[in-house]
């Protein structure tokens, strides 16, 4: 996976696993299709979307993360960006960049205020009814009059012509997840895998609207989970079971390129040839057979009094803030209490600043002033309360970061995820001093 510092050997069967599997779930893939790749193929996920265009012979254009949208930091005010010329009918997205469009909807509809923000509250308050299975939500002729009186112009951000996203690469927010159903009214598909399965894992169905949900495995693949005592994840778990999961099947690689001891620890053979990895993630299987991803081993830590903080799931009912453009959690085992590594929204923050009168010389020097410090903190106390976090998940402290996290600075992967161990080691004075 992109967590870890060994190359994977593929074969062509692997491919061919996931992709042959993968069309049997998204209908219609053929040569009508545009695709948008903008994702580096680096990444498995964007390796296997184009793959998979290829095979169907659907047409792909090639963008950036930093010049997707017309109002994309790399983008000259007054042209368009990567979709609005492109007006792909696919993409796909990691979490981060669904966090990005629904943060850019939002602000532009604040920032307009008036009217135009009472018929955007109204409407989509209306379609989140609907979508949540109430008859008395915005069906029909409703749902065709929102569409065309609010969502069209939300729609036009990605093209307008989108029919399908595929997202993957780390958990979605259920609350994002129906942002960008409502607003693009498109489904969106999640789906589980890693670079040692080749994208292979699960995938959700084409018409399920359920949220937090990864779908039941390929076609390709077979899942099973196993006990993790030590983090209290079991499978004789009420009322489904939970555990380490753990993947088989033709889609599951050879192992890391010279490094036999670490591809001896994580993958194995059964009795019948079958292989098998074991990812290190934590999830549950629904009644229906949906997996749901619950927490990782890795980013499980035990505070100084016994309590469990799992890293990922803090951060990402944090993520909420709109002071939080990344953030780190940080979880000491000498200590009760965790801390985090905030990089900050600047333009909430900034506009935050001005409504309290609170002079700056730039925005680095508004992260070190204390009253900011103080207002992001409670946000993110709001944000845990909201989410139902126990105090102890709660960070007492925080540290400001002025300058945005990026592949090119090394502190986050090509999918945006975070390099915890680039991050403590860059932070560590700060991450000290917050113990202090």
């Amino acid at each position: 996976s992109l967590f870890c510092k060994y190359g994977v050997m593929m074969t062509h069967r692997n491919v061919l696993a996931t992709l042959s599997a993968v069309m049997t779930i998204v209908p219609e893939l053929g040569k009508k299709d545009i695709y948008m790749a903008y994702l580096p193929l680096a990444h498995i996920l964007e390796l296997a979307a184009e793959t998979l265009m290829a095979a169907v012979g659907a047409s792909i254009g090639y963008g950036s993360a930093l010049t997707l949208t017309d109002t994309s930091s790399k983008i000259k005010k007054g042209t368009l960006g990567d979709a609005s010329a492109l007006r792909p009918t696919l993409m796909t997205a990691v979490p981060a960049i669904l966090d990005r469009v629904r943060d850019g909807v939002r602000k532009k509809v604040d920032a307009k205020g008036g009217v135009a923000k009472k018929l955007f509250d109204i409407g989509y308050s209306r379609r989140l009814a609907a979508i949540n299975g109430s008859w008395l939500g915005a069906w029909g002729v409703e749902k065709l009059l929102w569409d065309r009186l609010v969502f069209t112009k939300v729609r036009a951000i990605l093209g307008g012509n989108i029919r399908f996203v595929l997202s993957g690469g780390a958990p979605l927010s259920g609350d994002t997840q129906r942002f960008i159903n409502i607003c693009l009214g498109a489904p969106i598909g999640q789906g589980y895998g890693l670079t040692e399965t080749c994208a292979g894992g699960t995938f959700s169905e084409y018409d399920d609207t359920s949220v937090g949900r990864v779908g039941a495995p390929l076609p390709c693949s077979y899942i099973k989970l196993i006990d993790w005592a030590e983090g209290g994840y079991l499978t004789t778990d009420s009322p489904m079971p939970r555990g380490e999961i753990v993947i088989g099947g033709p889609n599951v690689t050879k192992g890391y390129f010279k490094n036999e001891a670490k591809t001896s620890e994580v993958y194995k053979d059964d009795e019948r040839g079958l292989r098998w990895f074991y990812s290190g993630d934590i999830g549950r299987f629904h009644p229906d057979g949906c997996l749901e991803i619950i927490d990782r081993k890795k980013d499980i830590v035990k505070l100084q009094h016994g309590e469990y903080v799992s890293l990922g799931k803090v951060e990402a009912a944090l993520a909420m803030s709109p002071y939080v453009e990344n953030i780190m959690i940080h979880a000491d085992p000498f200590h009760s209490y965790c801390v985090a590594l905030v990089v900050a929204a600047q333009n909430e923050l900034e506009r935050w600043a001005l409504q309290q009168g609170l002079a700056y010389t730039d925005f680095a020097d508004l992260c070190q002033k204390q009253e900011a410090v103080v207002e992001v903190l409670e946000s993110l106390t709001k944000a845990a309360k909201q989410a139902r976090l126990e105090k102890f998940e709660t960070p007492a402290k925080v540290k400001l970061i002025p300058d945005p996290w990026t592949p090119e600075s090394g502190l986050v992967t090509a999918a945006l995820k975070l390099k915890r161990e680039v991050i403590r080691k860059t932070f560590e004075d700060d991450l000290a001093q917050l113990y202090a």
